[in-house]
């Protein structure tokens, strides 16, 4: 007994011991500094702090609450959730394998021994029974040492998954908030553009009034009325296809929101004709910032501990396993001497299991994890790098993009301007309505690229949020993560293959 107790002490002091490689975060190569944005564009990127509930920068209150009740609804979202409960529970589970395992049994057998059976080789003693009662209650445990630390390595591995599994939600809430973000931007374009729509037939429709008047008193020649009604059928047949877009637009938010069809149609027309304006300032933080915030980056290091782990636990397969086993109970033929010194029974079971022969399989096992730790590493540097470049391209966009929208609002002046000229020389009899027709299709056009363009620099502040990987914190506030999840990604750099005790 002592020899045992002295075994076991040795063994416990022992399970610290963790052969295989440790995880650190790998280093992460970033510039110091964003690349130069142009400086002569109205909306200007700096280096502060961002905003993780960006879509508050539009100052829409309606994008507000269609977002808050986006991180309640949306049913990606709440599928993920459950993801990460299941991940949650995956690890539960393995680390349950490391604690002692105790379990209680109670056994009762009620007996009759056959006379012509085993009984009529031996003498029962006077009076006695061949029916009987046995009763036996017991307590069995057991207990893997894990003295090289496979199953700590299955744990940890484990506990990677769960935050793979929690930045695979924040994905989907950074996803599903620039969806939504973007559908709403589009909507609101749909609804502009109507909006210009109407009042372009509006006065096309005053202007062939006007000329009616004049081909009548035979001021202006029946052509004009002719060409007046052709423009005026041209405004109006855009109608329909922006009706549809609008419809297809609003089911699509809310979709989003786990709503039915056309339920969203009220509230959102509400001030939709209305673009919001994009920021003056727009705060992107720093390069750091991307590594810590985008959830893609904080999944692929998580990936690469995932695999780190289960290398260790390859490794661990080398080694002994070490089991003790024990069981105690009481074993009695009547109820009043069950609980007695006399009726207990116990067992102690220590069991050293040692690999020697497996037809190559361990070793196939530790390559094959060995190369999955390297593709993990390789995956995270292309991951970082592709963050890098997805946050280059977007700044470039949103600033041209800005451009795009101040060239569009000077043309639209210009043939607002050229319109009024036409106009008045026509009525004047200076002109023909011929240049009437072209200067207002001209405005129609250049008002019409204005709206298309105003809603291409929202999206495309919308597509740098997103590059810079910000509003799944807020949507995801209240939901519990992992301790891991919440470390800083991306900091060091080095690997140990050898027992750490």
């Amino acid at each position: 007994m002592k020899r045992f107790i002295l075994a076991a002490s040795t063994a416990l002091a022992l399970t610290g011991c963790t052969v295989g490689p440790d995880f650190k975060s790998p280093a992460a190569d970033r510039p110091v500094t964003f690349g130069s944005t142009r400086p002569d564009v109205r909306s200007t990127t700096y280096g502060g702090a961002m905003e993780e509930a960006w879509w508050k920068s539009f100052h829409d209150h309606e994008l507000d609450t269609l977002m808050d009740r986006l991180a309640r609804q949306n049913l990606d979202l709440q599928a993920a959730m459950e993801r990460v409960t299941q991940a949650r529970a995956r690890f539960r589970l393995t680390r349950a394998e490391s604690l002692p395992q105790l379990d209680a049994s109670f056994t009762y057998d009620r007996n009759h021994l056959s006379q012509n059976g085993i009984v009529s080789l031996l003498q029962p003693a006077p009076g006695a029974s061949l029916t009987y009662n046995q009763f036996d209650p017991k307590l069995t445990a057991s207990w893997e040492v894990d003295l090289f630390g496979r199953v700590r390595r299955l744990t940890e591995a484990a506990r990677a998954g769960v935050q793979v599994s929690e930045e695979d939600r924040n994905a989907i809430a950074l996803s599903v908030s620039t969806e939504l973000a973007e559908t709403y931007f589009r909507y609101r374009e749909t609804r502009a553009l109507e909006a210009l729509t109407l009042k372009n037939a509006a006065l096309a429709e005053r202007r062939l009034a006007l000329v009616d008047g004049l081909v009548r008193y035979g001021a202006a020649p029946a052509l004009s009325d002719a060409q007046a009604r052709a423009q005026l059928s041209r405004i109006r047949q855009a109608l329909p296809a922006l009706r549809a877009r609008q419809n297809e637009l609003a089911n699509a938010i809310a979709l989003q929101l786990d709503a039915p069809p056309r339920s969203l149609e009220s509230e959102l027309e509400r001030d939709a004709a209305l673009q919001p304006d994009v920021p003056h300032l727009v705060a992107i933080g720093l390069p750091a910032d991307v590594i810590r915030r985008r959830p893609d980056v904080r999944r692929s290091e998580a990936q690469l501990h995932m695999a780190t782990a289960s290398t260790g636990a390859a490794v661990a397969s080398f080694y002994p396993d070490i089991t003790f086993s024990s069981g105690f109970g009481v074993d009695s033929l009547h109820t009043g001497s069950l609980f007695q010194w006399a009726a207990r029974s116990f067992s102690i079971e220590p069991s050293i299991s040692l690999p020697i022969f497996h037809g190559g399989a361990l070793s196939a096992s530790l390559k094959l994890a060995k190369a999955q730790q390297r593709e993990a590493a390789i995956g995270f540097h292309e991951t970082v790098l592709n963050a890098w470049h997805e946050v280059d391209n977007a700044l470039v966009s949103y600033a041209e993009a800005q451009e795009t929208q101040t060239d569009a609002s000077a043309t639209a002046q210009a043939d607002t301007r050229a319109l009024t000229l036409a106009s008045e020389q026509f009525q004047h009899g200076a002109g023909n309505f011929l240049d009437v027709v072209d200067a207002q299709s001209a405005l129609v056009s250049s008002q019409s690229a204005t709206v298309h363009a105003n809603a291409g620099q929202e999206i495309a502040l919308v597509t740098l949020y997103r590059s810079l990987g910000g509003g799944w914190h807020y949507l995801n506030s209240g939901m519990p993560m992992s301790s891991a999840a919440a470390r800083r990604p991306g900091v060091g750099a080095s690997q140990k293959t050898g027992p750490t005790g």
